[in-house]
């Protein structure tokens, strides 16, 4: 079997062995060779082919039979891998059934076998990215639910806020998963479909037969017939690479907030503990995010590569030089990352470390100072806005120049302590009172998540 052997070292890391796969030598030889195996077939319903030839083609539509090493070296002078595919193909059947050999990829063109050969790689990648999304979402509903009401400090421009609550955090990561995973199955049926034109995108060659070739060959694939060859337009590749590039960015998001909230200062989240996991070659104690910058490097590579996507749509009139080859590393590339991301992130989120008491620690670093804003707000309504403002300000101040709690400072305050009751100053700053619709916005993102996966 033809097997990938380069990217060993990193692979491991940055890239789902499933996905690999897919995206091996031995995957594009197999895209290539299902095309000519149903080409064969739909030729010969369609009384172009003998039906005694279909066996020879399909029996040398195997990608173990060839030497991807040595294709390589022709398709350095070929400039695509078809061409030279073909030619094997086209040996392996004569030596077998010598009639046949004339039979073989009859009217179709170098960029129909791969082109063809990609989405079907593609239907196979999108399955595998659609069952991670799922199941990650799924793992982060439950996440979410669990930690609906576990208060941590929102932080705004890298600084203290007000509370919010970790099960509204990854609430947000399992909305933006469920748009995407929408996208996915509002794409797919312009995704999957055959690239079959020949020279030009006419199928001449094929006479009055061309319209049935098609079909039964669409048929044979389980693709679809798009309304015409789409040899230079490039724009469902390139929408499903971007919804993809929007994945990564979410992924990334959430490996970005991860990182910051293991970082020593905060230590209120955690990936999954595992032996020799995250360790330093030099440093025993340390615990390194290892996860969360897998899916921060795919946030940072995938723009490019899909920024490579867009300039290569401009192709020229039938076939392009150039701008088509751009894209035969691009795209897999693309979906490896994400791939990588994807397996990550589930580690992540099924594993997560939550330290619920650091959190608790770290909400009154600022000690009350993030609910300032509650007490603001009580105190707007009977002494008005304005003046209700510039008094918590001065308080603000005055808790910080001397060191002091704000309870403290609010408490010694004659115009507070005129309008708010020590009790009420205590639940007013309490974070677990002022975590709004926090729990409402978990449960939305979870019942839209439900619904789609229903």
């Amino acid at each position: 079997m033809t097997q990938r052997t380069d990217n060993q070292l990193f692979d491991a890391y940055f890239t789902a062995p499933a996905m690999r796969e897919v995206f091996s030598d031995h995957g594009r030889l197999q895209g290539m060779l299902d095309f000519e195996a149903a080409l064969a077939h739909a030729e010969a319903e369609a009384g172009l082919v003998p039906h005694t030839a279909v066996a020879a083609i399909e029996a040398g539509c195997k990608a173990e039979r060839y030497d991807a090493r040595a294709l390589a070296q022709s398709i350095a002078l070929a400039g695509n891998s078809a061409i030279p595919l073909v030619k094997a193909l086209g040996k392996v059947v004569a030596s077998g059934v010598p009639e046949a050999e004339r039979y073989v990829h009859l009217g179709a063109t170098s960029q129909d076998a791969m082109d063809t050969g990609l989405v079907l790689q593609l239907r196979a990648a999108l399955d595998l990215i659609e069952t991670d999304l799922a199941r990650l979402a799924e793992s982060l509903a439950r996440q979410a639910l669990q930690h609906a009401d576990t208060p941590l400090v929102g932080r705004t421009w890298l600084q203290h806020a007000t509370p919010v609550t970790l099960g509204m955090k990854l609430a947000g990561t399992l909305g933006a998963l469920t748009r995407h995973r929408q996208r996915l199955q509002e794409l797919r049926p312009r995704l999957l479909c055959l690239q079959f034109g020949g020279a030009s995108g006419t199928l001449a060659a094929l006479g009055s037969k061309a319209l049935p070739v098609a079909e039964a060959l669409a048929a044979h694939l389980r693709l679809s017939l798009p309304e015409q060859p789409w040899h230079t337009q490039r724009d469902r590749l390139v929408e499903f690479a971007s919804v993809l590039g929007l994945v990564a960015g979410t992924l990334g998001k959430l490996g970005r907030d991860l990182s910051l909230l293991m970082q020593t200062e905060a230590g209120e989240l955690y990936e999954p503990a595992a032996p020799g996991k995250g360790g330093s070659s030099t440093m025993p104690h340390k615990r390194n995010p290892v996860g969360a910058a897998v899916l921060i490097s795919a946030a940072t590579r995938v723009p490019g590569l899909l920024a490579t996507l867009f300039a290569a749509m401009p192709q020229e009139h039938e076939r392009s030089l150039g701008l088509w080859h751009a894209e035969w590393e691009t795209l897999p590339e693309i979906c490896c990352l994400v791939s990588g991301a994807l397996r990550q992130s589930q580690i992540i989120a099924d594993g997560l470390e939550v330290d619920a008491e650091r959190m608790r620690r770290n909400l009154d670093l600022t000690q009350g100072l993030v609910l300032a804003e509650a007490v603001s707000i009580v105190l707007a309504q009977r002494l008005g806005r304005d003046r209700a403002h510039h008094l918590l300000e001065q308080c603000c101040q005055r808790a910080v120049a001397g060191q002091r709690h704000l309870r403290e400072v609010l408490g010694a305050e004659p115009q507070v302590s005129a309008e708010l009751s020590p009790d009420e100053l205590d639940r007013l700053l309490d974070p677990s009172h002022y975590l709004g619709q926090a729990r409402v916005w978990v449960a939305r993102a979870v019942a839209e998540h439900q619904r789609f996966t229903a």
